[in-house]
């Protein structure tokens, strides 16, 4: 719930952004103000790594649930205050400054979150349904841009234009005020992992999770590989699939936003299954194998797929198909991610570990991408050249990733502190026999 409430929070900013660009950042030039908007959303990304760093020596040193208390209570009240600041018409350029920190304190936050809520199911599930338990936790992003879209078009559709472009767009900021609280109370009422309870009352626990993961020369090309292997790739295939598709159906294709956002909801709700299936399918396979597949068939099928989608832009049936089909990449990247990262590190420093990759990936990698392709497209004027980006990326962690990273399906993480507890046995016994997804 908490978790689904964080992304609710933090993509509400980018589905607004065309809203909130004239109100924050005011120009003669619509597209400039456009891109100062999407770079603000970038600068949330790009403090993510420092995020991973600070939550992940709190969730190393002091637990997996206190890390993540923190980070939901942080990205609620970020949420609510930019639903009420005013704009650069009431406070001139603090109205900016005062949004862009709000975003790198989201940035910070969010940094923190998405190792936490993985390495708290991981922990919490047997070695041999890692797969499948942590690709729960992978859906709550898509749910929570999901939930963005659906209250946003629930207002758009029921007020004015020109009266959800002057204060309607603050409502989805401040219901979070109410979501949140909501989150809070089931977190607080969250054990500590078993794994990390008993890592630490072992004293096998890191004293200086940050050192211990950044000063030594090994862990780095671990997370390095990681990086350009994994999380860059999957990083672009997400934000292509699941922002730049609308971006592309409500820009260029100038298909109205509730159509647009009609195709990309029912898409994103058919393709969220798909988590679960390849999250199982990796338990059987492999990670590696799934997520390169992703990636591969990203970097070889996108150009098409958008040249198809001016085709067939008189159609929200097929439309909604292709960006189905994008989705189902998405799932193939996303859904054994956290499983894979999770086997990657050592219980000791996996917090802090797990979580740099993920967030240089998705903060630099993803979260600019919006940017960059409102960039591509202002200066060439040929929104499909905007798709070179997430072509290269995706195939670059295709190569990497294929010839440089070793499976990690096997590693029985339990077997650094000594075997499974009974409550993982019983749930490993009680779920082999539950039928496929």
């Amino acid at each position: 719930m908490g978790t689904v409430i964080e992304w609710y929070d933090f993509y509400l900013y980018a589905v607004l952004a065309a809203f909130l660009a004239p109100v924050f950042f005011p120009s003669d030039n619509p597209t400039a103000s456009l891109l100062a908007a999407f770079a603000t959303f970038g600068a949330g990304f790009a403090v993510r790594p420092f995020g991973a760093v600070v939550f992940g020596h709190v969730g190393d040193l002091v637990g997996r649930k206190y890390a993540f208390l923190i980070t939901v209570t942080i990205m609620g009240l970020g949420t609510t205050v930019i639903g009420l600041l005013p704009g650069y018409a009431q406070i001139g350029i603090l109205a900016p400054i005062i949004l862009v920190l709000l975003r790198l304190l989201q940035g910070l936050a969010l940094g923190g979150e998405y190792g936490g809520a993985a390495i708290y199911v991981a922990e919490h599930s047997a070695d041999q349904r890692r797969g499948f338990m942590t690709s729960w936790i992978q859906t709550t992003a898509t749910i929570g841009l999901v939930l963005a879209l659906v209250v946003i078009l629930l207002f758009r559709v029921n007020m004015p234009p020109e009266q959800f472009a002057a204060w309607g767009w603050r409502v989805p900021f401040l219901l979070s005020f109410f979501l949140v609280a909501i989150a809070l109370y089931v977190r607080v009422r969250l054990q500590e992992t078993p794994l990390f309870s008993r890592l630490k009352a072992s004293g096998k626990a890191s004293a200086s999770p940050v050192k211990d993961s950044l000063g030594s020369s090994r862990n780095w090309g671990l997370i390095l590989l990681a990086l350009f292997g994994a999380t860059a790739g999957q990083a672009v295939v997400w934000y292509q699939g699941q922002f730049q598709a609308r971006t592309y159906i409500e820009g260029p294709l100038k298909v109205d936003f509730v159509t647009g956002d009609l195709i990309m909801i029912f898409a994103l709700l058919l393709g969220t299954p798909f988590f679960l299936v390849f999250g199982w399918l990796s338990d059987r396979i492999g990670r590696k194998p799934i997520i390169m597949a992703g990636c591969l068939l990203a970097a070889v099928t996108y150009y098409p797929i958008y040249v198809l989608m001016g085709q067939v832009a008189s159609s929200p049936f097929l439309l909604g198909v292709l960006v189905w089909i994008q989705m189902i990449y998405v799932t193939m990247v996303y859904g054994p991610i956290a499983a894979f990262l999770v086997e990657f590190f050592p219980a000791k420093i996996r917090y802090t570990s797990l979580s740099i990759p993920y967030h240089l990936g998705n903060g630099e990698f993803g979260g600019w991408l919006p940017f960059i392709a409102a960039a591509i497209t202002a200066a060439t004027g040929n929104p499909l050249l905007a798709i070179i980006y997430p072509i290269a990326i995706a195939a670059m962690s295709f190569i990497i990733g294929t010839f440089f990273i070793r499976e990690t399906r096997g590693i029985r993480i339990w077997d650094e502190v000594g075997g499974e507890p009974e409550s993982a046995q019983a749930t490993s016994v009680s779920t082999q026999t539950a039928p496929a997804v």
